[in-house]
């Protein structure tokens, strides 16, 4: 179960890096509009005016900077914050959905069919060689010299030009 751990971080630098990216454009371009749109289109008496909001978003939208000042403000840092929140959640949720996706579905995942990275410590040189043979894949010869059984059995097709 370990190396399944190790296999989703190792995998899920790149959507941690992703992540961390749409998060801070979303922080800097997307939430301080949406932010002042909500407050100033929310009356007094806690209605919600859609219309209103949908106008204060493009206007809003548009000057960046004039919004990400006035989130900041006493009025707006509190819808600011809850905002970011609902964002983390939901970004957060999106990045373990990713690792998950980047699971492992076996121990020997992305590792090299017929290969000898099944091996450890060099157990595979007590019936193969690494300099001299019959060559079986990149520093892996089967020797000619040993006693026993040396056939070769070739899986696949090999085609002539």
């Amino acid at each position: 179960m370990g190396f399944r751990a190790t296999y989703v971080f190792k995998k899920s630098k790149p959507i941690f890096i992703a992540v961390f990216i749409v998060w801070m454009l979303a922080s800097i371009f997307f939430l301080p509009a949406f932010t002042v749109g909500i407050v100033e289109a929310t009356t007094e008496a806690g209605i919600f005016d859609f219309n209103e909001f949908a106008s204060v978003l493009i206007n809003n939208g548009v000057d960046i900077g004039g919004s990400l000042a006035k989130t900041f403000s006493g009025d707006y840092i509190g819808t600011f914050l809850r905002m970011q929140v609902f964002l983390i959640i939901g970004l957060g949720f999106a990045a373990i959905v990713g690792m998950l996706k980047s699971t492992p579905k076996h121990e020997y995942t992305e590792m090299e069919h017929g290969s000898s990275d099944w091996c450890e410590k060099g157990e595979q040189y007590t019936i193969l060689s690494p300099k001299k043979g019959i060559l079986l894949a990149e520093k892996h010869y089967l020797p000619v010299d040993k006693r026993g059984n040396v056939n070769v059995m070739i899986v696949g097709r090999i085609r002539f030009w």
